[in-house]
């Protein structure tokens, strides 16, 4: 699992059957590097997210039939960077 960032929805009109009706949002980690992740779980742009990856992103999804390796795991209410460093968000209280 990663702490990334919600920075914005997704929107794609066409999209294969596997991603069915999700919901998408672009996530981005300390360093900038955006990646797109299924969003069960209702993320706004600017919140901090937990993701599961590989083959459990799809359980996560709620619906293994959803072809995901990235789903939002949950919303990040707070958490203290200064007790734990490695995350390589910044370094403040979130929430």
């Amino acid at each position: 699992m990663d702490i990334l960032r919600v920075e914005s929805s997704l929107v794609c009109t066409r999209r294969i059957d596997g991603l069915q009706k999700t919901s998408l949002r672009v996530l981005a980690n300390a360093r900038g590097k955006r990646m797109v992740a299924v969003d069960p779980v209702g993320a706004r742009p600017g919140n901090w997210v937990f993701v599961v990856e590989g083959s459990a992103a799809r359980y996560a999804a709620g619906d293994f039939s959803v072809l995901t390796d990235l789903t939002i795991g949950g919303i990040i209410d707070y958490w203290d960077t200064e007790q734990a460093d490695t995350s390589g968000a910044p370094k403040q209280k979130v929430g």
